[in-house]
């Protein structure tokens, strides 16, 4: 196991935050979780209207 100092691992850290990654995936993940909760709580959410019948 060979020792990396911290400056190498900042080099590296910063070359691999400018690749294509899974950052797209991840905001299509996040924007389909919240559009899921609030469609789930208004599906919930409804059925406890006050009807004034």
């Amino acid at each position: 196991m060979e020792h990396t100092t911290a400056a190498v691992w900042l080099t590296e850290a910063a070359r691999a935050a400018e690749q294509p990654g899974s950052g797209n995936l991840l905001r299509i993940v996040l924007i389909v979780m919240v559009v899921g909760c609030v469609l789930t709580a208004w599906f919930l959410l409804r059925g406890y209207r006050q009807k004034d019948d």
